[in-house]
């Protein structure tokens, strides 16, 4: 099974400093065993083809690289046992899972790994990590229905009943010629037989003002860069921290019923304004200053739920980089949401990312290193980029700021072995100078905001968590007012 362009873009972009995997933190009630995990998975791992399968390197990226069977597949390898301090505190768990997080992932072996962290009293943390050339954040939402139950007496697991009899992984030469062969008969030709001349002109016509957006969209990057704001001041390194801030799902539909917007829209607000008042915190010159975020955007059409891979495409809010009264901002949000709906960005770089898909993979060849005793990254990784000084020269910014992606999960509490999952902190990738990203996920009627930074680049994401904290309180309390004002109750 070759990898789509998008699934492969993940294993070409990873670098040590930035690994390619996305993961979360599973906070589980009561003291679970390794062994009882370790046969929960056992049970399981059937249903997850993907799981025993590892990726093939096509000789010099011939070809995108392909999932193989893995012969010498080992479940030890992958569910692991990790071991804390006597009387360790649920932060130094979450601590300690980060730390396991942030190391690459073996390609010579299936591209996923679960620590069973022990330690904490009355509780027991789940890393799953799992690369992106493998799914999405939706995809994972999917795959946690496999892995953990509905019911806290588990549910029936269909057996294995024909085994699993891996094929034996093809060798370099039938790798190669294979994608060769490939190549030739994926040669550009003419699909528009069967369309008539109006259909087609008016596609070509839709195409084209599409990609035109698109292409409007990547040089307003550089003729409009965005704030650099400390985290984005140099290229990252390897380690990572990551807190997380909880708040009830029906307080975010209070806020969204009062003041209007969607659920993304007040996401969009809090975030946006707690690292508003982050940067105000440490004098940054914010005035006419704008922040750029990447939103993943969910493309996964019904007939591809139940799938792993990739599905997905983004969209790039630009809002002001000063802080503002929250009411100001969620109209500014709402606006620029509205806008970029109107003007179809997200379905502009959809096209433009399919209109690439078919680039010849030759280019990435170079990417191969990685991983291997010969990974440059690995060097630049142990010896970090330095950061400049605060008062020193920040170069314009024609990227991002930050990834703040909204991954909706399920609404009813799961359990693993009988025990309930309390908490589930998503582990945002970081890579190139963005040093700092959100992820907000809901579970069981709560909304999880998960921030995930690089130490050198913001050392104190406490002060972000609790701005955000601020800013949503904030908002809660202008949202309950605007409605006691229209009742009368005030």
């Amino acid at each position: 099974m070759r990898l789509s362009a998008s699934d492969a873009s993940f294993l070409y972009a990873e670098s040590h400093s930035g690994p390619m995997h996305i993961s979360a933190i599973y906070i589980i009630e009561g003291e679970l065993a390794y062994e009882t995990v370790f046969q929960h998975i056992a049970d399981r791992i059937h249903l997850i083809p993907a799981y025993r399968r590892k990726v093939a390197l096509v000789p010099i990226n011939m070809g995108h690289p392909k999932w193989v069977e893995d012969p010498d597949f080992d479940l030890k390898y992958h569910v692991r046992n990790h071991q804390l301090p006597p009387g360790a505190t649920l932060e130094e768990g979450i601590d300690a899972a980060s730390k396991l997080n942030e190391p690459m992932m073996d390609r010579n072996h299936p591209l996923w790994c679960c620590y069973v962290i022990s330690g904490v009293e009355d509780r027991t943390l789940l890393l799953q990590m799992t690369h992106h050339a493998m799914i999405d954040g939706a995809s994972g939402v999917e795959l946690s229905t496999i892995l953990y139950d509905f019911d806290p007496k588990g549910e029936p697991v269909p057996p294995d009943e024909q085994g699993w009899h891996p094929k034996p992984p093809p060798g370099g030469f039938e790798l190669f010629t294979e994608a060769l062969q490939e190549n030739l008969e994926n040669l550009p030709r003419m699909d528009a037989a069967d369309m008539s001349p109006a259909a087609l002109s008016e596609q070509s016509e839709k195409q084209q003002a599409l990609i035109r957006r698109a292409g409007e969209l990547f040089s307003g990057f550089v003729t409009r860069p965005a704030i650099t704001a400390p985290f984005n001041a140099s290229l990252i390194g390897p380690e990572r921290r990551v807190r997380f801030l909880k708040r009830g799902f029906a307080e975010i539909r209070e806020v969204r019923r009062a003041l209007g917007g969607t659920i993304n829209d007040v996401v969009l607000t809090v975030v946006s304004e707690g690292i508003a008042r982050y940067l105000q915190a440490h004098d940054e010159p914010v005035g006419n200053q704008h922040m750029r975020i990447m939103c993943p955007v969910n493309v996964r059409t019904e007939d591809q739920q139940g799938s792993l891979g990739n599905q997905v495409s983004a969209i790039f809010p630009s809002l002001p980089a000063w802080s503002m009264p929250l009411k100001n901002r969620l109209a500014v949000v709402c606006a620029e949401t509205e806008r970029i709906k109107k003007d179809e960005d997200a379905q502009a770089l959809t096209l433009a990312s399919e209109s690439t898909a078919n680039v010849w993979p030759l280019a990435m060849a170079p990417t191969h290193l990685v991983g291997t005793p010969l990974d440059p990254t690995a060097v630049l990784a142990r010896v970090p980029w330095p950061i400049p000084p605060k008062s020193g020269w920040r170069p314009p910014n024609a990227g991002i700021n930050f990834v703040c992606t909204n991954v909706p999960g399920v609404q009813m509490p799961q359990y693993l072995a009988g025990h309930q999952i309390l908490d589930t902190i998503g582990l945002l990738i970081l890579t190139g100078n963005i040093g700092f990203s959100v992820t907000v996920s809901s579970y069981n009627k709560q909304l999880y905001f998960n921030f995930i930074c690089e130490p050198r680049l913001l050392p104190d994401l406490e002060l972000v968590v609790e701005s955000v904290s601020d800013a949503f309180e904030e908002l809660l309390a202008e949202a309950r007012e605007h409605v006691a004002e229209l009742t009368g109750n005030k």
